[in-house]
C-alpha cells in the first residue's frame, strides 16, 4: 500500500509537469508565436522552447512509467471489466504518451532546426498530434478520477469498446487527418469536453 501510495503521488506530480506544458505550448506558445515579432520569436525558439521540451518530453515519459506501475497493481487485483473507466482514461494516456516521444518531439526537433527536414510539415504533424493531445487530457482525467469518485451501474463490454474504438478513431486522425474544429484554442478545449461528454453518455446508456 505505501509503494502504490508512492507512486501515484508521484504519477500526478509527473502528471501536472506534462500537463501543464501540454496546456502551456496550446493555450500560450503558439498563440504567442502567431503575434510576436520575428526576432523575439526566433530567441524563443533558440532558448525557450528547448527548455519547455524537456520537461513535457519527461513529465510525459515518468507519467507513463508510474503509470504503467498503477496499471499493474490495479490488474493485480482485477479485470478490464471491474473498473473499465480507469481502463479508457489509460488508453487515452498512452496515446498521448505515444505521440509526445513518437510524433511531437521527433516533429519539433526539425522545426526547432535540431535536425534537417520539412519545417512546413513538421510543424503541421507536431501541432494535430499535440491538439490530439489536449483533446485526450479531458478523457483521460475522466478516466482517473471517475473510476474511484463516478458510479455507473451495469457498464456493459459493447460501452467500453465503443469508447475504445472512438479513442483509437481520433488517434487515427492525429496521424493521417486535419485538426478540424481543434484548429482554435477555444475548439480544442470545446472538443475536449465534449469527448468527454460522449464517453460518459456511452458507458452511462449503451
Amino acid at each position: 500500500m505505501v509503494v502504490e501510495f508512492i507512486a501515484r503521488w508521484f504519477h500526478v506530480l509527473f502528471g501536472i509537469v506534462w500537463i501543464g506544458m501540454l496546456y502551456y505550448f496550446n493555450f500560450v506558445q503558439t498563440e504567442y508565436f502567431k503575434e510576436a515579432e520575428a526576432d523575439a520569436k526566433a530567441d524563443a525558439m533558440k532558448k525557450l522552447a528547448p527548455r519547455a521540451l524537456w520537461w513535457f518530453r519527461w513529465g510525459a515519459m515518468f507519467t507513463f512509467l508510474t503509470g504503467l506501475y498503477l496499471l499493474y497493481a490495479v490488474g493485480a487485483h482485477s479485470s478490464l471489466m471491474s473498473q473499465p473507466i480507469i481502463w479508457i482514461g489509460a488508453a487515452a494516456g498512452i496515446l498521448m504518451f505515444l505521440n509526445v516521444w513518437l510524433i511531437i518531439w521527433p516533429k519539433q526537433q526539425i522545426v526547432l532546426g535540431m535536425k534537417e527536414g520539412d519545417g512546413p510539415a513538421s510543424a503541421a504533424k507536431a501541432g494535430l498530434a499535440s491538439r490530439t493531445n489536449t483533446l485526450f487530457s479531458g478523457p483521460m482525467l475522466f478516466g482517473m478520477i471517475g473510476n474511484k469518485h463516478l458510479y455507473i451501474a451495469d457498464i456493459s463490454n459493447t460501452a467500453v469498446y465503443a469508447c475504445l474504438a472512438l479513442i483509437a478513431a481520433l488517434e487515427l486522425n492525429a496521424l493521417f487527418g486535419k485538426t478540424g474544429p481543434m484548429t482554435s484554442v477555444v475548439g480544442v478545449i470545446h472538443c475536449s469536453i465534449g469527448l468527454v461528454a460522449v464517453i460518459w453518455g456511452i458507458l452511462a446508456f449503451l
